[in-house]
């Protein structure tokens, strides 16, 4: 379904703009929008898809400088790491060929949060769209 997003200043970059919006469709949509934004040019954006009856939730967020992230997200909101790639860090941490906590931190998206976290706030009367799609 079409979606006519209302854009406003960004307080956080001037001469840049904002779109915020909530939307409702079926388990794997986060993923398919952000396939679609990481065409556009020096687009900031994160996404985030909540767990459904069956279905993980996801975050995906993207950033000119750190490119793509994304993570399984579990009903209660938490960021879960799938135990392969632990035990691949940890592995990876024993061999010295990399440092266990920043490992960690990439797994968490915490370089995204970082760069992201200024753009989050929305200037005052932002609108919010709710969009709805059939599931």
């Amino acid at each position: 379904m079409p979606v006519d997003l209302t854009w406003t200043p960004q307080p956080a970059a001037p001469g840049h703009v904002r779109a915020q919006a909530e939307w409702v469709g079926r388990a794997g949509t986060a993923a398919a929008i952000t396939s679609s934004l990481m065409g556009w040019q020096r687009i900031r954006f994160e996404i985030t898809e909540d767990a459904s009856p069956g279905a993980d939730g996801s975050r995906h967020a993207y950033t000119p400088s750190l490119g793509a992230f994304t993570a399984l997200i579990g009903a209660t909101g938490d960021i879960l790491i799938p135990e392969d790639r632990l035990r691949s860090v940890m592995l990876q941490a024993r061999q010295g060929r990399v440092v266990l906590e920043e490992e960690l931190d990439r797994l968490l998206g915490k370089q995204w949060d970082a760069e992201l976290e200024s753009f989050r706030h929305a200037g005052e009367g932002a609108p919010v769209r709710w969009l709805h799609a059939a599931v």
